[in-house]
């Protein structure tokens, strides 16, 4: 959830006296539980070197290594994703990870006979989406706006507002539309209780 300080500073404000009021005050009311856990998280994360905007939405995250690896930009959205932090993940604006999605910045050699590890920085541009149980590999950039299908497995680099499934993943034929006017972080009731009333 945005962090407490944002959402206070840009509340909706009512009338006291008006039903709105008591109305968006209820709905803060029955969410702060929801609220006090996620600012907790974020809090952790960020003491431990994360840079995570304020505006930024972090799901039941586990997140694995040297926190001061991860970058996450304003607006975006993380459900219950698993990241493991061998080498950086910079994660760009409005960008919405569905629940499930593993993202893997380190790996094995198998053509090594020592089985070295290998690393590899892991960047999500702006708009992205990531669907539900998809598996990001190491080294791979995701453009702005492209989209991987649940359970697709991503080993290469995807292209802008392109439109990625399968194991490993393809291209569709189809791509995206490339002018976007949306926040994924909206669409929760618990910010919408507080922007909106």
């Amino acid at each position: 959830m945005a962090s407490f300080s944002y959402l206070w500073r840009h509340r909706a404000k009512f009338p006291i006296t008006s039903t709105n009021f008591y109305r968006a005050w209820a709905k803060r009311l029955l969410s702060i539980d929801d609220l006090l856990i996620r600012n907790c998280r974020r809090f952790l994360f960020e003491q431990k070197g994360a840079f995570i905007d304020e505006r930024a939405e972090l799901g039941n995250v586990l997140i694995e290594g040297p926190k001061n690896l991860l970058s996450i930009d304003q607006s975006s959205l993380l459900g219950r994703v698993y990241i493991a932090l061998h080498d950086q993940v910079q994660i760009g604006k409005y960008v919405c990870i569905n629940d499930g999605v593993e993202i893997l910045t380190a790996s094995h050699d198998i053509s090594d006979p020592k089985w070295r590890h290998l690393k590899g920085k892991i960047t999500i541009d702006d708009y992205a989406w990531i669907g539900t149980g998809a598996m990001i590999l190491p080294g791979v950039h995701i453009g702005r706006g492209a989209v991987v299908g649940a359970r697709s497995v991503v080993s290469k680099s995807i292209e802008p507002y392109s439109i990625v499934v399968g194991n490993p993943a393809r291209p569709t034929k189809k791509n995206r539309c490339t002018e976007f006017d949306y926040n994924p972080c909206e669409f929760l009731a618990a910010n919408r209780a507080w922007l909106v009333g």
